[in-house]
């Protein structure tokens, strides 16, 4: 007689398990003895293998006391029923891993190469992430309602990013993030701005983002 860790020890399984395979029925529970143990006899030990090896091969539990019952022929096709469950299972994990991957992208998750592109080069030439964080959060909704004009705004942006001009202003835009709105450099920045705007070259805000 065993008791139910000497059995669990046998089967290569848990107490835990054991006690889950009684709650589903698939594992008769023992009487108890006189001291109020749970004993076990060799046929449990063997029937708790016959359970556990296709519960770890990944028939559902709920499946297993169907198949050590069933004949060779409906045992086969309960089998190739479980396998083509688990392959759709498995690609199910397959794409959950690559969007988990994906998260790893950083801004490109969300908007085109192009925009990551023009927010890697913002950053390089010294814009501050709060103003980058700005442009990421305008472009993922206008590449969502506008993706056409997006994708032309890009390539004007992209064609001015390295004219130290557009720089020039750029920064200045950004450092003027925190002024009053009675600060006067505002509207000496406004009327730089608006001549930059009639040269053959877009000023920052020259699309719809501003």
């Amino acid at each position: 007689m065993l008791t139910i860790g000497q059995l669990a020890r046998y089967a290569g399984v848990t107490i835990k398990a054991v006690r889950v395979y009684h709650g589903r029925g698939l594992l008769p529970e023992p009487v108890r003895d006189f001291s109020g143990y749970r004993r076990y006899r060799a046929e449990d030990a063997i029937n708790l293998v016959k359970i556990k090896t296709p519960a770890r091969a990944g028939v559902p539990l709920a499946r297993v006391k169907e198949l050590l019952a069933a004949n060779p022929d409906e045992f086969a096709a309960a089998i190739a029923e479980i396998d083509r469950m688990l392959a759709e299972r498995a690609e199910e994990i397959r794409r959950a891993r690559e969007q988990i991957a994906e998260l790893n992208c950083g801004d490109s998750l969300f908007v085109s190469t192009d925009v990551t592109e023009y927010l890697d080069r913002l950053q390089q030439f010294g814009v501050s992430e709060r103003v980058v964080r700005m442009e990421r959060d305008l472009w993922i909704l206008l590449q969502s309602v506008a993706p056409e004009q997006a994708s032309d705004w890009i390539t004007d942006k992209l064609d001015t990013i390295d004219d130290p001009q557009f720089q020039a202003i750029y920064l200045d835009y950004d450092s003027a993030f925190d002024w009053s709105p009675e600060d006067r450099n505002r509207v000496t920045l406004g009327e730089k701005g608006i001549g930059r705007a009639h040269t053959d070259r877009p000023h920052p805000g020259h699309h719809s983002l501003r």
